[in-house]
């Protein structure tokens, strides 16, 4: 078991909240990347918090990248009686995967956004590529022209998480990742899991017939497609994925 280092934090709303949330961002980003989903939350009665993973934002730096030291350091990231909800964005979505199914009381919901569940070569390869050219480009004019649709928020916040970043961390997440699999988690989860997908005809990591017999072989897990947006859909379509958000948790 790797050895788990400690997530810096920020949060949104009460702490006093009755419902507490948990939000886990993506390959490449930083905690403040969740700000829609930590707002939108907040909003509605919630408390949200955070976290920076590992080599990400603020976190200590590591050696180790793997799936399963990403998996033990969200893990260890607890709360008395367990989150009421954790959202997991991408590699978020395969880190609370696997500490969901490896501690059954981590969370009471899951909602994994366009999560990183089984990459083929190519979709890993599709990942390098895409993380590689979002470092060649730190700037808000950079982020901009590959997005001219998101949110200036979100654009502030991917060229800070791209400055903060270490890229030797996020290029050994693909490195030391060969066999990107966590089906067998996936399969063990036993709490409401809502799959909010991007559209493949635009990128998805999400698809295939693989994902397809994943999904229905947990009957915990239902999936809803965000038409039209990309894999970063809460940035791509944020309408949209706040309503489905919202709708699937009233389900």
């Amino acid at each position: 078991m790797p050895a788990p280092v400690t997530l810096p934090r920020i949060a949104w709303g009460d702490p006093g909240a009755e419902r507490h949330a948990l939000l886990i961002h993506g390959l490449g980003s930083n905690g403040p990347l969740m700000w829609l989903f930590g707002t939108a939350l907040a909003e509605a009665g919630w408390y949200a918090v955070a976290v920076d993973l590992r080599g990400h934002g603020l976190a200590p730096r590591s050696t180790d990248y793997t799936l399963a030291a990403y998996g033990t350091d969200v893990a260890h990231v607890r709360r008395e009686g367990g989150w009421d909800l954790v959202i997991g964005h991408s590699l978020g979505g395969a880190s609370a995967t696997l500490a969901q199914a490896t501690h059954p009381r981590w969370a009471r919901h899951l909602v994994l956004v366009d999560p990183a569940i089984h990459l083929t070569p190519e979709q890993r390869a599709a990942v390098q590529a895409g993380n590689a050219a979002s470092f060649a480009a730190p700037t808000a004019e950079g982020v901009r022209a590959a997005n001219p649709t998101w949110h200036p928020n979100d654009v502030e916040a991917k060229v800070t998480s791209l400055r903060q970043a270490s890229t030797w961390g996020t290029d050994q997440t693909a490195v030391q990742n060969p066999d990107w699999d966590v089906r067998e988690a996936f399969l063990a989860l036993t709490v409401p899991t809502l799959v909010l997908a991007a559209d493949p005809a635009v990128n998805s990591l999400f698809t295939g017939p693989a994902i397809d017999e994943l999904v229905a072989a947990n009957p915990h897990v239902s999936v809803r497609v965000i038409e039209g947006a990309g894999h970063s859909l809460h940035r791509d379509k944020p309408a949209e994925t706040l309503a489905a958000l919202f709708d699937g948790l009233a389900s």
